[in-house]
């Protein structure tokens, strides 16, 4: 299983349009991932409900995992994406 661990830049944390765009990302991977807190338990990181109730602030680290042929590609695709300000203006997508 293939892991990273990211620190959360958006400046809302992983909520409304963040969450968004970070499940759109993971459910087109088309590899399954999880996402958990430090010390918390991994949730569905395609569901924006679970997602969201992670109340994942600015700054806090979380923890991606995922298996299979893809899963570092994909990984480190959604590493980059939670790497910037994703309710930025200028963020589109």
């Amino acid at each position: 299983m293939a892991e990273r661990t990211v620190t959360v830049a958006s400046r809302v944390g992983l909520h409304a349009r963040p969450a968004m765009l970070f499940t759109q990302a993971v459910a087109a991977g088309g590899t399954p991932v999880t996402i958990a807190t430090e010390g918390g338990l991994p949730v569905d990181a395609s569901s924006i409900l679970l997602v969201m109730s992670l109340g994942v602030p600015c700054g806090a680290q979380v923890i991606l995992a995922a298996e299979g042929p893809k899963a570092d590609e994909v990984l480190d695709g959604l590493v980059d994406l939670l790497s910037r300000d994703l309710d930025a203006p200028e963020a589109t997508s």
